[in-house]
């Protein structure tokens, strides 16, 4: 148990190794389970029900006892522990999204949520190696943001539409004036909008500061393009 919630390391989480697979796995096997039974849980209030709760609690859970964590073991800090990351943003989203049903969150944590949570899944931003705490954490919330997503999609029968990636990109536009600002009143880096990561991600290849900025709102502008395109032929397929 002390391992599990130390609050130092010397075994480092490595990309791409039998623990990431693993996860990698398990959220492709819940997306495609959800999809493939999508009807049948549609149809029974109980399922609806169980899976909604079932997501709140891995998004509320994970993150009660992350910040319980900061403090039993001093690491509170508020350059460092506020929930101002994206992914953290969105997961406070997808928890209103889920509770009130909200049409417009969801756009929202459809695009930006999924964008985000799987550019993290991809290319994780951790120190703390299975079987750490924060390895649990670090995965199950962001599994679980995608799935709300989904869970919204699949079975709630929501929809984005072009509208939707405007909303978002504004939204996120919004997002970088503000955290850029509590990052410069608190000298810190969230959203890494003053330099990288200090771990490998996506943005090492995107140019230096502040060329990446401008990069990543260009490819993000792409992703949420493609990501509505499925929905663009649903469309054109009904119509016909």
């Amino acid at each position: 148990m002390d391992t599990f919630f130390a609050s130092r390391t010397e075994e480092h989480f490595l990309a791409y190794t039998l623990p990431h697979f693993i996860v990698l796995a398990a959220m492709l096997l819940l997306a495609i389970a959800m999809f493939r039974f999508k009807s049948a849980i549609r149809s029974n209030a109980r399922a609806k029900t169980f899976i909604r709760i079932a997501l709140l609690l891995c998004l509320i859970i994970p993150e009660a006892a992350l910040y319980a964590w900061y403090g039993a073991e001093g690491l509170w800090d508020v350059q460092y522990t506020l929930p101002l990351e994206l992914c953290s943003i969105s997961q406070m989203l997808a928890v209103i999204m889920l509770l009130t049903r909200s049409r417009l969150l969801y756009q929202i944590v459809f695009f930006a949520g999924i964008g985000g949570a799987l550019q993290a899944m991809f290319t994780p931003d951790l120190v703390f190696a299975f079987p750490h705490f924060r390895f649990f954490h670090f995965f199950i919330v962001h599994i679980a943001i995608i799935l709300a997503a989904f869970y919204m999609t699949w079975i709630e029968q929501y929809r984005p539409t072009w509208k939707s990636i405007g909303i978002t990109m504004i939204f996120l536009n919004i997002l970088v004036v503000i955290v850029g600002g509590i990052d410069y009143w608190l000298d810190a880096n969230y959203m890494f909008l003053r330099h990288k990561p200090e771990t490998a991600s996506l943005l090492d290849v995107l140019g230096p500061y502040p060329l990446y900025l401008i990069i990543e709102e260009l490819i993000a502008l792409v992703i949420f393009t493609i990501m509505y395109l499925p929905f663009l032929r649903r469309k054109g397929s009904t119509a016909a």
